[in-house]
């Protein structure tokens, strides 16, 4: 049978490149690289270290700037974590529309320490009502204040126009950190020239292992973050542990191939994305698309997220049969089969919620059209499924 996974915001395949430097590096650079006494220790600490220089290079950022963490939910946490005991934030303003990283992290905080939170509101289809922020940050501009939105949405794709949230910040004297995690990897990103303090990244989002991901931040803030975790000296001194060398190297390696190619990559996606909206369209006339994931300058090329005018909560289970892979939003809320997604929830209306299923489709550099005409060919089926069985209903009755 003949697949096609269009689930690559959730996780990507890893690049055989990738794989290799990986085993190469699981095979001969077992050292330890804390253990800087003997070559093994010293060997395992070069690659670490040229792995954080090559990230620096890819991310037009300093290598101090780079901490390594276990990916994107260990990144967001730490930041939000430090933020509120180490730099003594006392009021976080965010979305509704964040990971759970952020938002079962800054609801912690509230009750621990006492912190403040507040949610900006969010306008038709998923857009960060920024008139709202600068209101929040004035209100509150004696305070110390942490922003924390997400440059790209992991289920809608909406972009955030972070200049605009930079400059509203450095006003109100302000930190300002982005989940970034769908950008890295996928999307031109240069640190020298974005207003970032932190920003987040997750190598199994850019064809790279799981279990790897780093913090940006920004320099002149290094010294002040402490380790949350105690018992070493490692990054720094702000993630303690020894490190995953082999997940480094890979992660390090994904990101410099992912760059190497980037504008053809790009193109081939975004054209992938409007023959998958062409062909919906044909399908589902009056098909409803949810946040910015169908415009080409206000999303990104990756994510393309609707409705099917249908509730079927077995829908994704039939397209898997039918040998396509999609999801119904965010991996990490995936849990039960009929909750819908916080995203979709914050976003649309009663109706919509009840009478329709929401799915989201994400594309990777592996894809081709064939896994598009693949996945209308199920739609079709399905369709066509529903319709007998409605005739079935109806002449009975």
């Amino acid at each position: 049978m003949q697949r096609a996974y269009l689930d690559n915001a959730a996780t990507t395949p890893v690049r055989n490149e990738v794989i290799k430097v990986m085993v190469n590096a699981l095979k001969y650079s077992f050292g330890n690289p804390s253990s800087t006494q003997h070559s093994y220790g010293r060997a395992a600490r070069s690659i670490i270290e040229e792995s954080r220089i090559r990230i620096a290079k890819n991310i037009k950022s300093s290598p101090y700037e780079i901490i390594f963490t276990s990916g994107g939910t260990e990144a967001n946490n730490i930041i939000l974590r430090s933020a509120v005991i180490d730099l003594k934030v006392q009021y976080i303003l965010t979305s509704p529309l964040e990971h759970h990283s952020v938002l079962q992290t800054v609801l912690d905080l509230c009750c621990k320490y006492k912190v403040f939170v507040e949610f900006v509101k969010v306008k038709d289809r998923g857009v960060i009502d920024l008139n709202h922020l600068e209101i929040l940050l004035k209100k509150n501009h004696s305070k110390k204040i942490l922003v924390s939105l997400m440059y790209a949405n992991n289920e809608i794709g909406n972009l955030l126009e972070i200049d605009k949230v930079g400059t509203l910040c450095k006003e109100n004297n302000a930190y300002f950190h982005s989940d970034t995690i769908q950008i890295i990897g996928n999307f031109p990103i240069n640190m020298n020239q974005l207003p970032f303090d932190f920003a987040t990244a997750s190598a199994h989002k850019f064809y790279g292992p799981k279990g790897i991901g780093f913090i940006f931040i920004r320099e002149k803030l290094i010294k002040k973050i402490k380790s949350l975790i105690t018992g070493g000296n490692q990054e720094y001194g702000i993630r303690s542990g020894t490190e995953n060398v082999y997940g480094i190297i890979g992660l390090s390696e994904a990101l410099h191939l992912s760059y190497c190619n980037f504008m053809n990559h790009i193109e081939k996606i975004k054209n992938l994305k409007y023959y998958c909206i062409s062909e919906l369209k044909k399908i589902i006339p009056n098909i409803i698309f949810n946040g910015l994931s169908d415009s080409f300058d206000q999303s990104i090329p990756t994510i393309l997220n609707f409705f099917y005018p249908k509730k079927d909560h077995l829908l994704y289970f039939h397209l898997d049969l039918m040998g396509i892979a999609i999801s119904k939003g965010s991996s990490c809320s995936s849990r039960t089969l009929k909750k819908v997604s916080h995203v979709i929830q914050s976003i649309s209306n009663k109706y919509l919620l009840k009478n329709m299923t929401p799915i989201r489709i994400s594309f990777g550099i592996f894809n081709e059209k064939k896994d598009i005409d693949l996945l209308i060919e199920a739609f079709n089926k399905i369709k066509n499924i529903e319709k007998k069985n409605f005739l079935l209903k109806k002449g009975k009755k």
